[in-house]
């Protein structure tokens, strides 16, 4: 039971969305997000449409399979945060805006879990992991896995729209005033850190 309340505890810090900005633990998860979706999306489409030698193809294709199967975890903690937090905001009445950025933000975590779990399920051989592990091939039927392709293929389209306009979003709050970017800062946590650290 002690454990349950401490677990309870915990949860109830993480999910306080206040105007001083988001915990620590989704400060982090929200920027490491942030650099293996660009990353994948960004290289992965550009080695698919750029001439590019077979070695630096191959070299790209191992490295974001690597990188988005050890990315996985992170993102299922992530996701954990983000539903607990949703439940948390459906008990009082929400505005439009929020109501929209809510789903903005449901439609992203949606699109992403089928980028990756596709990503799995598409393999046609087994899912080699930085040269440390290998996990087995999933699917070995050519036309589930050519279907799963497809559907990765235009997951990662979707996505990069998504992205596009979640960007596009932060940077007119930030236009207007409103510093999306200062609530997902690190040094916002430095500052506070400190000056807890100097307070009675």
């Amino acid at each position: 039971m002690t454990d349950r309340l401490k677990a309870h505890s915990f949860v109830e810090i993480e999910l306080k969305m206040t105007v001083s900005g988001y915990s620590r633990q989704r400060v982090w998860l929200h920027w490491l997000s942030a650099a293996v979706i660009m990353w994948t999306l960004v290289s992965g489409f550009y080695v698919a449409s750029v001439p590019v030698s077979p070695w630096i193809k191959q070299s790209v294709a191992f490295l974001n399979v690597s990188l988005t199967t050890v990315f996985i975890p992170f993102f299922v903690w992530r996701l954990f945060f983000f539903v607990s937090h949703a439940r948390h905001l459906s008990v009082k009445p929400l505005s439009r805006v929020d109501s929209l950025v809510l789903f903005a933000h449901t439609l992203i975590y949606l699109n992403v879990s089928i980028v990756l779990v596709t990503g799995m399920l598409m393999m046609d051989r087994p899912i080699d992991v930085f040269g440390i592990f290998e996990i087995a091939q999933l699917l070995s039927n050519p036309e589930l896995i050519a279907l799963f392709f497809a559907i990765h293929v235009w997951a990662c389209v979707a996505l990069s729209l998504l992205v596009a306009l979640h960007v596009g979003a932060v940077i007119l709050h930030e236009a207007c005033g409103h510093r999306v970017l200062r609530r997902m800062s690190f040094c916002r946590h430095r500052r506070s850190e400190r000056l807890g650290m100097s307070g009675p």
